[in-house]
Order: C-alpha cells, then structure tokens, then sequence
C-alpha cells in the first residue's frame, strides 16, 4: 500500500488551540513533520494551498489557521532536511503561467534528487481571483479550458530537454552536444510562448502528477494524464465504486490500473483500547466543532447571520437565503450546499429524529475522521480497504501539528510492516520509484501545438 501525509492547516480539522500543538508557518513545524514522515517511510508529504484569506461576514474567518506559507519555499527547503520522501504541492493554474511553475517544479525536482509532485488545481471563486491580475474574469468553462492547456504547455516544456545535452568536456571546452536544448513552442488559445527552457531535464524527467476532482470531468482527467487521484471516498461502498470507476477507464487511453494511485485523504484517532480511542475521538470533534465553528457552518447554508443563535440549541425556524452572493467567501465548503433548501430541510429532519442541537448536528455532518481504534485496529482497518480495492493507499491528515502524526509512526506502521503490507525500507531514491511508476521517456526538442487534451477539469479547488 501507500501512505502519505497531509501537513494540516486552513481548515477546522486543525485543532489548533490544543496546548500539544505547535506553529503552523515556523520551518521546525514542517520539518518535523516531513522528517516523521521519512522516518516512517511514507511515500510523499502533501502541501495544500491557500491563496486568499477566509472571510465571513465581512471578516477575516479565524476560527481555524488563518495563512499559509508559498508552498515552493516550502518544499524546498524540506529537501535539504529530508533524503527520500516525496514533496508535493498544490500549485493553481488559474493565476500562474506554464513557463514560471514548469521551472519551479524542475528545479525543486532537480534540488530533492526527484522527489517532485505537482497538485494540479484551478481557482472556483472571483474572491480568490481578486488577488491577482486576472481578477475573476475567467468563466468556469475557461478556467478548466486553462488548466487542459497549462498542463499540456508545461509539458511541453519539461519535455524540451532529453537529458544527454549537457557533455560538459573540460578538455575541449564543450559543455552542451545541442546548442538548441531546451527549444520549445505552444501555440493555443490561453498561451502561445515559444523560446528555450532554462531548467535542463530534472531525475524525474517531470514531477509526478496529482488531481483531486471528483467530477466526471475531473474523473476523465485522472484516467488520461493524471498519476495519483486524491479521493475522499474512504469507506468500502464508496471507496470500491470510486477505484472500480476511475480504474476502468484507464484503458481507452492506453494505460493499466497500476499506472494511476487512488489515494483518499483520511483523519485518525489512535488509543490504547478502541473504547480510549472512541473517547478521544469525541473530544476531539468538539474541539473541531466549537460554538462559533458550529454557527459558521451554519451560515454557509443558510446564508445569513445566525450569530444571534445558541450553537447548543435547536436549528432556526427562518430559511435559507438561497442566490450567489454569500456570507462565507472563498469557503469551498459552501458549493457543496447547491440547494440550500433541500439542505436544511434533510438536516431539520435529522435534528428532530436524533434531538439533535446546532453543534451536535454539524459535528454529525461533518465528520473527519476516517480511522478510529486502537493501533491494530486502525492498521486492520486500512490494510482491509487496501485489500478490497478501495484505494491503493490514504493521505493521513493528523488533527494537531506538528506532532499529531508520530503516534501512526510509532504503532501503526510497524504493524503494517510486521504483516508485509508496507515497505520497511525505501527500494528507490525518486518519488516514482516509491510509487511505482515509470519515468516518462525523454522526448528532446519536441515542439507542438496545443492540441486536445482530455478535460483536466475539477482539479481540486483552493479554499
């Protein structure tokens, strides 16, 4: 199986006013972190991405982790502390350019000895968009358009070089066989560059590549260019007819199901006993969910101010207001309440049927965690999923930072390593060595056109 970890942050799954956790933008955070991580020989660290502030009501929302650090700094500088795990970042096609994020992801591939990964994501929302030259402009169907061509076009460019340019004769005085290495041109509608790529080939020839969209575009995407999809179907049902989906249509573009990981980022509560870590578990969604959290979910589907509400008493009367303008902005959690309506009307009725008040409600429905047990529990639990092609691995995502994650280190790992269903030693030195994948074949010189690419659509959004 694989196993990955998400740094947490940007979210209320963060559980950042306990006494345990740390800071979330300091570098000994992310080192720690990542260094757990290696030590448990997991095959990659995964870095979201935030690109405008929360805002509710007219506020800054800051009742999770407010900010993020740029990811590329980042991930850089976690390669000079780490030797073998992969460094993945989520990095938005929207507002960036094919040119500048292919000379970012070479050159980080390039200073980690291969161990690069591009998330590729497009931007949902006008709000985010704000922050940047093109603004919110872009309609949704340009903004995948966009994001088919970015990838194609960086492509392109990581392609530009073979890797047997650079002879560097001392004798002679030669260093390139090809005095046109990097030579490159993408002619299309959102770009049309052309020139020379200044990063020669990097050991992964490109980084591997990463999609999160569960939309049947988004589905398409992962089958025809993507290597690992994020999923968050982690349970059997779920889980089984997600990889039988995406998996099956890997063969119309001529690839074999071990040529695309199915990876569903999973929350974890570990005890001594599985009764401990029930307990634990409740705690640990109250203090997800507090008050102010629970009234703020809240308004995301209803769309107005509820602050005068008791968050431990029962839902209100009043409606929704349903139209475009929300009170919660650049909350990815609001699309998924497209019908408002239809929302509160299945939440009222699970509130009555169970008693259940604002905050128990939204800690109902909004549940994170994935693995809850003891250590041999939870490890029965993934290796079980794994084993029933529900995925092929999970991205754990611990609820403190930076410690949260050394307690799977320390006792689950070794149980999956014990039973011969984790590695117990890194067998490469790239990120598609630990993943199983092949190294794309170096195409030196080739330069093309922008030509169809297959709907590289719902790309994970940024929250």
């Amino acid at each position: 199986m694989h196993l990955a970890a998400h740094f947490p942050g940007v979210n209320n799954t963060t559980v950042w006013s306990d006494p345990a956790a740390g800071s979330h933008i300091e570098f000994a955070s992310f080192a720690h972190f990542a260094r757990t991580a290696e030590r448990a020989k997991f095959d990659f660290l995964f870095l979201a991405e935030g690109l405008r502030l929360r805002e509710q009501g007219g506020r800054i929302y800051d009742a999770d982790v407010v900010g993020r650090p740029d990811t590329f700094t980042v991930l850089a500088a976690l390669a000079a502390v780490t030797e073998r795990i992969g460094l993945t970042g989520t990095i938005n096609s929207t507002f960036n350019e094919p040119y500048e994020v292919a000379r970012q992801f070479a050159s980080l591939d390039h200073l980690s000895d291969g161990r690069a990964a591009w998330n590729v994501v497009t931007s949902w929302d006008a709000f985010t968009g704000e922050n940047f030259r093109r603004g919110g402009f872009l309609a949704r169907e340009d903004r995948y358009s966009r994001a088919r061509e970015f990838l194609a076009a960086a492509h392109t460019l990581f392609d530009s070089w073979s890797g047997a340019e650079i002879v560097a004769d001392r004798e002679t005085g030669a260093f390139l066989r090809d005095a046109g290495a990097g030579a490159f041109a993408h002619r299309g509608r959102h770009f049309d560059i052309a020139g020379h790529f200044d990063v020669p080939r990097s050991p992964q020839g490109r980084p591997v590549i990463f999609q999160a969209g569960d939309s049947e575009e988004g589905r398409e995407f992962a089958a025809s260019d993507a290597d690992a999809i994020f999923s968050r179907h982690g349970t059997l049902g779920a889980g089984r007819e997600f990889y039988a989906d995406v998996k099956g249509r890997l063969a119309r573009y001529g690839r074999t199901p071990d040529q695309l990981l199915i990876l569903p980022a999973a929350t974890f509560v570990l005890g001594d006993t599985d009764a401990e870590a029930r307990e634990l578990a409740h705690e640990v969604r109250l203090a997800q969910v507090s008050g102010a959290t629970a009234i703020a979910y809240l308004e995301h589907v209803w769309n107005r101010d509820l602050s005068g509400y008791d968050p431990d008493g029962p839902l209100p009367e009043v409606d929704p207001e349903p139209g475009e303008n929300t009170v919660a902005l650049g909350r990815a959690s609001v699309r998924m309440h497209r019908d408002p309506l239809a929302v509160a009307k299945e939440w009222r009725e699970l509130a009555a049927a169970r008693k259940l008040s604002i905050r128990e409600l939204v800690i109902e429905t909004t549940g994170r965690q994935t693995f809850v047990g003891s250590a041999a529990t939870v490890a029965d639990a993934i290796d079980s999923l794994v084993q029933q092609d529900a995925a092929d691995g999970f991205i754990l995502v611990p609820h403190l930072t930076p410690t949260g994650l050394d307690v799977f280190a320390d006792t689950v790992v070794p149980l999956l390593q014990e039973r011969g269903a984790f590695r117990t030693e890194y067998s490469g030195s790239t990120l598609r060595d630990h993943l199983g994948l092949a190294t794309p074949p170096p195409a030196a010189g080739r330069s093309r056109a922008a030509a169809p690419v297959p709907a590289a659509t719902a790309a994970a959004t940024v929250s």
